[in-house]
C-alpha cells in the first residue's frame, strides 16, 4: 500500500507515491502558464491547476504501476494565499487565481496601513499588512463587479486557497475546506481563537458564508469522486506548502528549523505550542494542527527565489534549461562583484517593500553572462541569510544547523555558500522534496498508516552536511555588498 502525494507549486503541479519508509516510488510532473498582464500582477488560471495536479497524479501512478486499490490516501500540499473564488453550482472560477507573489492589492493594504490597524491585525493573525496574504485578493476579486459581493453575501461564491479548491474538486463538490496552516494565510485567521475572526471580516468586508471550514490538517475529510481514480480514495491531509515542508523535514523539536529553495525560500522555526508575535516583523503562522494540539511557527518568506532561474531562461535567454544553471554559475570563480536583486514582486520579509523591483548592480565591461548567472543563484542565499539571522534574534533557541530542501538545494555551491554566509551547518536530506513528503506523512497519520510523529522522524535521512568555512571578514564585505543593493531596490515602482 501507497500515499499518493499531491504537491501543487507556483509553476508546476506534481504528484508524489511514497512508500512505508517515506521513499518516492514515482513522481508525475506537469508545468503551466504563468499570467503576468503587467508589472508585478501574477495570476494562474484555476483550471490549468486542477487538470497539470490531476495529470500528474494519473503519471505518478501509470510510473508507479499502482492500481487504486492500493492507495491508502491522498495527502495535498499547496501554494498557499494564491486566491481563488469560484461558484458553488457550478463549480467554475469566476476570474482568474491572484497567485500569492502578485502585487495587484498593494493600494487597498496602503488604505488599511493608512487606518492605522496593522497593530491589530499583527496581533490578531502574525502577519504583516502586505499584498501576500488572501484578505486583500478577496476584496479586490469581490470589488470588481457588485453582483460578486451580493452572490457571495448569499454563498454562492466560495473562497479558497489552492488545498480548497483541489478538495472541491476531488469531492465533486461535497467538502468546501481548508487546514489552520493555510487558513492562518489569509489574514483573516485568529491564531488565539483557531477560527475566522468577525472583526478582520468587517476590516476586509469578507461575507462569512464564502469561507471554506476549518479542519485538522491530518485526518480524513472526505473521498475523491470514484470516477477520478477508479475508487473512493480517502484526503486524509492537507498543509501549505512550506508547512508540510517543515513537516517532511521532521522539525518537531521547538528550535528545529528548515529553508526551502523553490519559487521563493521560505524559512520555518518551530516555537512549539504558542503563537509570538515577532518584533521584526517576520510571520507567526500555523505549522500543524491535529490530535487536540497546534504547533506554530516563525517564518520568514522570500517572494523570489528559483524563479529567478526561470527568468534567465525565459526572459534574459541566457540559458535553455533551467538545469544549465548550475554549470553557467560554476563557470567563473566567483560574481566579479555584481550584486542581483530579484525584486521582481517586491521585498518579503524583512523588509515587506511591495514597491521594490529587481536590480543588477557592479556591471562592468568585464561582466559576463557567467557572472550574472552565479550573482542571480548566491542571491537565493543572501536573501535566506536575512532570515536566518532574524530567527537567531527571536528564535528563543540557538539555531546550529539549518536542514534545507525544494529543487535548488541540490546545487552543491549553492548550499555552501549558503552555510558560509549564514555561519550555520547546513543539513541536506536524501528527500529534497519535502513539501509533498510532508503532505504524505499528514494523510498517512490521518489513516493511521504511520502511528505517531515517532515513527516518522525515524524515517528522516541526512544526505550531506556543508560545514561553514568562509573567514568573518570575507562574509562581512559580502553582505555589505547585498546590504547597498537592497537600499537601491527599495520603493523603486512607488508613484
Amino acid at each position: 500500500m501507497v500515499i499518493l502525494a499531491f504537491d501543487q507549486g507556483t509553476t508546476s503541479s506534481r504528484a508524489i507515491v511514497f512508500d512505508h519508509h517515506g521513499r518516492s516510488v514515482a513522481t508525475g510532473q506537469f508545468e503551466f502558464p504563468q499570467i503576468l498582464p503587467s508589472p508585478g500582477v501574477v495570476e494562474h488560471d484555476p483550471e490549468a491547476i486542477w487538470e497539470s495536479q490531476l495529470k500528474a497524479a494519473h503519471k505518478a501512478l501509470e510510473i508507479a504501476r499502482i492500481g487504486p486499490d492500493e492507495i491508502d490516501a491522498i495527502g495535498i500540499s499547496n501554494q498557499r494565499e494564491t486566491t481563488i473564488l469560484w461558484e458553488r453550482d457550478s463549480g467554475r472560477p469566476i476570474a482568474p487565481a491572484i497567485v500569492w507573489q502578485s502585487r495587484v492589492t498593494a493600494p487597498l493594504c496602503e488604505r488599511v496601513l493608512k487606518e492605522g490597524l496593522e497593530p491589530l491585525l499583527r496581533a490578531k493573525t502574525g502577519l504583516v499588512v502586505d499584498p501576500y496574504f488572501s484578505a486583500t485578493k478577496i476584496q479586490h476579486l469581490l470589488d470588481q463587479y457588485d453582483s460578486n459581493r451580493q452572490r457571495a453575501s448569499r454563498g454562492e461564491i466560495l473562497f479558497g486557497t489552492v488545498d480548497s479548491f483541489l478538495t472541491w474538486r476531488l469531492t465533486g463538490g461535497r467538502e468546501h475546506v481548508t487546514d489552520a496552516s493555510n487558513a492562518s494565510r489569509t489574514m483573516l485567521f485568529n491564531l488565539q481563537t483557531g477560527d475566522w475572526d468577525d472583526e478582520l471580516l468587517k476590516i476586509f468586508n469578507v461575507p462569512r458564508g464564502m469561507l471554506p471550514r476549518i479542519i485538522p490538517t491530518s485526518g480524513e475529510c472526505g473521498v475523491t469522486e470514484a470516477k477520478l481514480f477508479g475508487r473512493e480514495i480517502p484526503i486524509a491531509g492537507r498543509a501549505g506548502d512550506q508547512q508540510a515542508a517543515t513537516f517532511g523535514q521532521a522539525c518537531f523539536q521547538q528550535g528545529s528549523a528548515k529553508n526551502t529553495y523553490g519559487t521563493g525560500c521560505f524559512l520555518l522555526m518551530n516555537i512549539g505550542d504558542k503563537p509570538r508575535i515577532s518584533e521584526q516583523r517576520i510571520l507567526t503562522t500555523v505549522g500543524w494542527s491535529f490530535g487536540g494540539k497546534t504547533t506554530y511557527c516563525l517564518e520568514g518568506a522570500v517572494f523570489i527565489a528559483g524563479a529567478v532561474v526561470q527568468w534567465l531562461r525565459d526572459g534574459l535567454g541566457i540559458i535553455r534549461d533551467s538545469h544549465e544553471i548550475e554549470r553557467l554559475a560554476s563557470s567563473v570563480p566567483d560574481a566579479g562583484g555584481v550584486v542581483f536583486v530579484p525584486a521582481f514582486v517586491g521585498l518579503g520579509a524583512p523588509h515587506w517593500d511591495p514597491y521594490a523591483r529587481g536590480g543588477i548592480l557592479g556591471i562592468t565591461r568585464g561582466t559576463t553572462a557567467g557572472h550574472i548567472a552565479r550573482a542571480a543563484v548566491e542571491s537565493m542565499a543572501y536573501q535566506s541569510h536575512e532570515l536566518v539571522q532574524v530567527m537567531r534574534q527571536e528564535g528563543g533557541v540557538p539555531l546550529t544547523s539549518l536542514k534545507v530542501d525544494g529543487g535548488a538545494s541540490v546545487n552543491d555551491a549553492l548550499m555552501q555558500f549558503q552555510a558560509d554566509l549564514a555561519d550555520v551547518c547546513v543539513r541536506r536530506p536524501v528527500v529534497a522534496e519535502t513539501s509533498a513528503l510532508g503532505a504524505a506523512y499528514l494523510a498517512g497519520l490521518g489513516v493511521g498508516y504511520w502511528k505517531d510523529l515517532a515513527d516518522v522522524e525515524q524515517h528522516w535521512m541526512l544526505d550531506r552536511e556543508f560545514q561553514p568555512q568562509m573567514s568573518a571578514d570575507e562574509r562581512k564585505k559580502l553582505l555589505s555588498k547585498w546590504s547597498q543593493g537592497v537600499e537601491c531596490v527599495k520603493g523603486w515602482q512607488r508613484e
